[in-house]
């Protein structure tokens, strides 16, 4: 035997090892691509005698969901695990309104509006109190909405008059008002804000002043008062910049002037990325996003579909409840995902039981569960030391390799 080859048993041993090595590893990069998150949910209900409810937005730390709930009129309601849904007080003469944000200390704002229709909106606030306030706009604008507050009580939204909207900032604690007068280096500027995080970062909407048929994706730094757009995805030109995470993260879409839209999420270090559809989907948005870098967003074709678009994968919610929740997110219209907290609960609307309600879907697990990856794992382990004793008990005139 030539002493420069191994024994055939060892060679075979060797051989095994290798092969089980590579099953492994394919077994855990399948099965941890394979598994998604988990996920219960809970029906927010609705005011009184609502006919339905619709959920707008979530608090980063998850605790609190605001919307509307309608029947005759839109209530505007705050959520929470502990107090429910808590109606919460109009400005006086006005019957409708509804909110759009809520900050971690219970802080909401949204929009109060003369008819269902949305008809002379105003921007307002509600403290943790649940009393309600205007916020005062700028000097020559009329009406406007609030969409958003961080947890430093930052506001964004919009204001309007007869020449057009603009974004605005208001402050919770002074009551002030100011309108984002930044632009781009093209002369871009920002028409309405949709999101805040709590280093003041604004994201929002804008118009390029030389294509006013474009869709800008703007994004503000309140602390330098820097504005930039963040473009658009290959191929196309226009985009909407809908949330940001505190972490910098930036969801919306990008189209085609305004056909075509297709979700997105930008970050600093990978900037603007594609979101997969959903099958049978053929254009979306990203509405949410969270500091993992989880989104949340919308698809459409026949229907509604939201999603969640997790490490690199997009599951629809409706394959991530258990099976027999009794609700609809695929064959409807209604069906909506519109923010993420860092904890992972999602929230928007969709059809239970045959009514449109508002929901909160809670994280259950993102771990993998044990599958055979782990046992083969556990036997490769199991070799390596059967593969030592061996070793040590070869007697020394037996080369090995």
């Amino acid at each position: 035997m030539n002493p420069n080859m191994p024994t055939s048993s060892n060679r075979k041993h060797r051989l095994l090892i290798q092969a089980l090595t590579l099953s492994a590893a394919a077994a855990f990069a399948s099965g941890a691509q394979a598994d998604a998150p988990s996920y219960t949910i809970v029906d927010l209900g609705v005011i009184g005698n609502g006919e339905f409810s619709q959920a707008f937005g979530s608090s980063r730390n998850g605790s609190f969901v605001v919307g509307r709930s309608s029947d005759s009129q839109d209530q505007a309601y705050r959520w929470s695990a502990q107090g429910g849904m808590q109606a919460l007080g109009n400005i006086d003469g006005r019957q409708f309104a509804t909110a759009h944000g809520v900050n971690n200390a219970g802080l909401t704002v949204g929009v109060s509006a003369a008819t269902w229709f949305g008809t002379a909106p105003l921007p307002v606030m509600w403290n943790p109190n649940g009393s309600v306030t205007a916020l005062a706009l700028p000097e020559g604008y009329g009406w406007g909405a609030a969409n958003a507050v961080n947890n430093s009580g930052l506001i964004v939204g919009r204001a309007g008059s007869q020449d057009g909207d603009r974004a605005v900032l208001f402050n919770a604690a002074t009551g002030s008002s100011q309108i984002i007068n930044a632009t781009t280096a093209n002369g871009s500027f920002m028409t309405e804000a949709f999101g805040v995080n709590d280093a003041g970062l604004v994201v929002g909407i804008g118009t390029d002043p030389s294509d006013l048929a474009l869709i800008v994706g703007m994004v503000y730094n309140s602390a330098t008062g820097e504005m930039s757009s963040l473009g658009a995805l290959p191929g196309h030109n226009s985009a909407i910049n809908f949330g940001v995470s505190n972490n910098g993260s930036v969801v919306g879409s990008s189209s085609i002037y305004s056909s075509e839209s297709s979700p997105f999420i930008w970050s600093a270090s990978q900037g603007m990325k594609a979101i997969s559809l959903p099958p049978n989907t053929s254009n979306g948005s990203g509405s949410g996003v969270n500091d993992k870098g989880w989104v949340v967003g919308n698809a459409g074709g026949e229907f509604s579909i939201p999603f969640l678009y997790a490490d690199g994968n997009t599951y629809t919610l409706q394959s991530l409840l258990p099976a027999g929740s009794d609700w609809d997110f695929s064959t409807n219209t209604s069906a909506s995902a519109m923010a993420i907290a860092d904890n992972g609960s999602i929230i928007g609307t969709a059809v239970h039981n045959g009514q449109v309600h508002a929901y909160q879907m809670t994280l259950v697990s993102s771990v993998p569960e044990p599958e055979s990856w782990v046992l083969t794992l556990g036997g490769l382990g199991w070799l390596g030391v059967l593969s030592r004793r061996r070793a040590k008990a070869t007697p020394t005139n037996s080369p090995q390799r």
